[in-house]
Parts: structure tokens; sequence; C-alpha cells
């Protein structure tokens, strides 16, 4: 958004809703590549599912952890 309307980090914080801490927080998580193969294999053979779907579905094959 910031890049593409060429506004201010405040400002497109406050038109997000977050916080500017939170757009300068590094994320800690892992890399997982075999993850998100999984992911988009199970979105892209189930158009309709939602992420909170997915999510059961991985959590039902043991992925997720």
């Amino acid at each position: 958004m910031r890049e593409r309307f060429q506004i201010a980090v405040i400002r497109a914080c406050r038109l997000a809703c977050l916080s500017r801490t939170a757009w300068y927080e590094r994320s800690v998580a892992k890399d997982q590549p075999a993850l998100q193969l999984r992911i988009r294999d199970i979105a892209h053979r189930r158009p309709r599912f939602h992420y909170q779907r997915i999510h059961i579905m991985l959590r039902r094959e043991d992925s997720l952890w």
C-alpha cells in the first residue's frame, strides 16, 4: 500500500489499523517450505476452503505440529 500510493509509514499504519511497532517488527517464524507447499496444495484443490478449514485439515494430518 505504501509503495503504490506513495504515503508515509505513519499514514499507512493508521489506515490499516496497525501499530508502527508491528510494521517494523521482524518475524521470528521459521521457514517451513514443506508446510507452505501443503497449504498451497490444499488451497488449489479446494478453492472454497478458507484458512480456518485448511488449518483444521493440517491439524488432522498432524502436519502443523
